[in-house]
């Protein structure tokens, strides 16, 4: 693999804040477990003989795969010039972490905030030529998309005036969110990212799989090195990293030929079956009603003469039922009649953009399983999410066509000037169309199609769900027909105010509307 020096400019990580004493008190933990009384931190490093004990069940719990004790230690890191490429494809792509990101939709990229992989000669010079071609764009993108903006949001507002200062930041931001599909996965963020001990240690293992393992283990490391500051013994016996060349991912690729062929019969296969969604349920539970409404009968102790299949729904989905459906905060894993929804399972083969994908992969407990994003590559064959707002702007729609194009040749040259997979993918643009599976329990979808129906939500992944949401209603009316946006719940729930989103509210009454009428270009 290429030295990490050349990694430019390097990742920043910054330990904020941390359990006290992670090592001890995760032999304090194990030990509670077969005490009579709590085992406290400072009762392992007491002695000699305490200390000598707790280093023995330290090691020997890990090696037996007993790892819930590295749990309860946490750390927050901020993060800065970490790239979205490694943030999608490493430190969000699993469940256990927390992070606050700074969001492309609401804050404008400035020129320079890219990673750059080790590149020399003339494959750093295409690369760099490239992300200025990208941020050029972006920047005329944010001007041509303006008169379309205007017109669309005169149509939802038209008692406002766009002119006026307080409209006028709400139109900038939507011109971002459209012009941001342009730019480069390789372009920074910085964040909090909050994760445990555990996961940490999971994150050394792995931090050199794909799609970005050069990025990810300078960021791996310096987690690892800030933690022993402040604890020396936790990582203390800490295991290697698993080389790239030991994963499944890689043993599958090395001797493959990389002729684009396969990716492109795949994506052609992949984009028929799709047909016109964005995504299409491919699995499911077949009883899913008739389970649920079982499942709430056994909650409630009741035969089926008492409580029908169609009651037994609307108990628990029907928001003037429960309204702990409208509450603020998610209740739902924690209400004994909710968690029902648990036994209800769909999964859905779906396609959008790099960007959108960032923010679906944040709903943690409907996991899907992402690409190598490479495998996906067809060199000379621009491939990308076109927001709908740009059929709105001739000007916007020709840069963004020509920027599109512009991208794959400048890919396809770096691949030609000697540069791997791994550098090329960074040019790769937020619009690249990622192709997964994704599943998930019906308690977590309902809380991911509730939240992401709002029209506030981001354009791709309002339609995504609304797709789901068509699809599951067809099959399952008895379910679909309480599912709606957030103001949907609130209002069947007799909720005030309606909207709970205050002064961002959307402009169009959605609670009131059918569904199936519901349309949206920004």
């Amino acid at each position: 693999m290429t030295s990490n020096k050349a990694f430019s400019p390097e990742p920043i990580v910054t330990l904020v804040n941390y359990f006290k004493d992670p090592f001890d008190n995760a032999v304090a933990t194990a030990r509670t477990c077969y005490s009579s009384k709590v085992v406290w931190p400072e009762d392992v490093r007491r002695d000699e003989a305490a200390r000598q004990k707790r280093d023995h069940i330290a090691e020997s719990i890990y090696w037996a795969g007993h790892h819930t004790t590295l749990q309860h230690a946490t750390f927050q890191f901020a993060l800065e010039r970490v790239s979205r490429q490694c943030i999608w494809s490493f430190l969000h792509s699993h469940p256990f972490y927390n992070s606050e990101q700074v969001s492309q939709r609401y804050v404008e990229v400035a020129p320079g905030h890219f990673s750059i992989p080790p590149l020399e000669g003339r494959a750093r010079e295409i690369f760099e030529k490239t992300l200025q071609l990208q941020m050029e764009a972006y920047q005329r993108l944010l001007g041509e998309l303006s008169p379309a903006l205007m017109q669309q949001y005169k149509k939802v507002f038209p008692n406002r005036d766009p002119e006026l200062k307080q409209w006028k930041s709400s139109l900038k931001k939507r011109a971002q969110e459209a012009a941001r599909y342009v730019l480069p996965v390789a372009t920074h963020a910085h964040l909090y990212h909050t994760v445990s001990g555990l996961t940490l240690h999971r994150y050394h293992r792995l931090c050199e799989a794909f799609d970005a393992p050069i990025e990810q283990r300078l960021v791996v490391e310096q987690m690892i090195r800030a933690v022993d500051a402040v604890d020396p013994l936790f990582f203390k016996k800490i295991e290697d990293v698993l080389p790239l060349d030991q994963t499944p991912e890689f043993r599958f690729f090395q001797g493959r030929p990389v002729s684009g062929v396969e990716a492109k019969t795949f994506v052609d296969e992949f984009d028929a079956s799709l047909g016109t969604k964005t995504s299409k349920l491919v699995d499911y539970s077949v009883n899913a009603e008739g389970s649920l409404a079982a499942a709430v009968r056994a909650v409630l102790g009741l035969p089926s003469q008492a409580l029908s299949d169609r009651e037994a729904i609307a108990s628990v989905l029907d928001p003037s039922k429960n309204r702990q459906l409208g509450e603020a905060l998610n209740l739902m894993a924690h209400g004994k009649l909710t968690r029902t929804l648990s036994h209800v399972h769909f999964t859905f083969r779906k396609k959008i953009s790099h960007t959108a994908d960032s923010q679906d992969q944040r709903h943690r407990m409907t996991p899907g399983s992402r690409p190598v994003l490479f495998g996906h590559f067809v060199a000379n064959r621009p491939d990308y999410i076109l927001p709908a707002i740009f059929k709105e702007s001739s000007a916007a729609l020709e840069t963004y066509t020509k920027t599109m194009e512009a991208v794959w040749k400048a890919i396809t040259d770096l691949l030609n000037a000697g540069a791997g997979h791994e550098a090329a993918a960074y040019l790769l643009p937020n619009a690249f169309p990622v192709r997964f599976h994704e599943s998930g329990d019906l308690l977590n979808h309902h809380h991911k199609w509730t939240k992401r129906l709002c029209f506030n939500a981001q354009e791709e992944i309002w339609h995504m769900c609304r797709d789901e949401v068509a699809q599951v209603s067809d099959l399952f009316p008895e379910i679909g027909r309480f599912i709606s946006a957030p103001c949907g719940l609130r209002a069947a729930a007799g909720l005030k105010p309606i909207c709970p989103e205050g002064d961002r509210f959307c402009g169009v009454p959605v609670w009131r509307l059918p569904r199936e009428s519901l349309e949206r270009i920004i």
